[in-house]
């Protein structure tokens, strides 16, 4: 995500989310003026900020009841960025736990495939009204914002919506990024972590209808919070949080499918 798209190396990213890093290493990296470098990474979501003489995420200074998070789905024709697009795509912000915003659009497409049809119930001539790629990715990166960047499974949907980002002629993402999907194998005993398997088995989203946009925002918002609730660690800002959602250990999964057994039993 970030890493492919950043004019820094790793070594520096992870400076700027935990120790900082100083001017002259910045700059031997950024060939630009680092202000305005500062100042095109801020239009594509992502803030720095500077402290004691060093730089850092402005997300490591901000305390998780401060934060915005952007919770984040999209439906595609297709997998391939080149060949593909999104034809369906949802969000909510969400600030202390409580949604404060809600974005939704189907994506004006000229062919969907029976079998994507079948997945999501989307036919091409029901978005033949809707917006082009351009207007829905217009409005959603204003949507967007800053905010940090929440998927199941992040990285298919942020490097999508970059890519078709590019596509339009806008600047790929590089938004602060968490993942659901890491977050839950550290917080959530369950014996598979595919979103629709964890809605049946933790009852996040009562009415999901599993690959569409906005229900799998809504039960990802429902994995999120409980998610939350689960650490016991001590979690003071958003850098906490990714680097818990990366290096934490994860949970032991049970040996047998829970939610076989429940069957079973309903079947007898």
């Amino acid at each position: 995500m970030l890493d492919s798209n950043f004019h820094l190396d790793a070594k520096s990213i992870s400076r700027l989310s935990s120790s900082g890093l100083c001017f002259d290493a910045m700059k031997r990296q950024v060939n630009e003026d680092i202000n305005l470098s500062i100042e095109l990474w801020h239009a594509q979501g992502l803030k720095l900020t500077k402290h004691q003489g060093y730089f850092f995420f402005d997300t490591k200074f901000i305390p998780m009841d401060k934060a915005e998070f952007c919770i984040v789905d999209i439906e595609t024709n297709g997998s391939k960025y080149d060949k593909h697009q999104i034809i369906e795509i949802a969000a909510i912000k969400v600030k202390n736990g409580v949604i404060i915003d809600r974005f939704e659009s189907l994506v004006k497409c000229s062919e969907i495939n029976e079998h994507i049809t079948l997945i999501t119930g989307i036919t091409a001539e029901d978005t033949q009204n809707s917006p082009t790629m351009k207007e829905v990715l217009y409005k959603f990166k204003s949507f967007l914002g800053s905010a940090i960047f929440v998927a199941h499974d992040i990285k298919f949907d942020y490097r999508f919506i970059s890519a078709m980002m590019m596509k339009i002629g806008l600047e790929p993402l590089l938004n602060r990024g968490l993942c659901s999907l890491a977050l839950a194998e550290r917080t959530v005993v369950s014996y598979r972590y595919a979103l629709s398997y964890l809605n049946d088995y933790l009852h996040l989203n009562p009415h999901a209808t599993h690959h569409r946009a906005m229900s799998d925002v809504m039960t990802t918002y429902g994995l999120f919070k409980l998610a939350l609730e689960n650490i016991t660690e001590n979690i003071n800002n958003i850098e906490d949080l990714i680097r818990f959602s990366k290096e934490a250990k994860r949970l032991k999964r049970p040996k047998f499918d829970p939610m076989r057994e429940f069957l079973e039993e309903v079947s007898e």
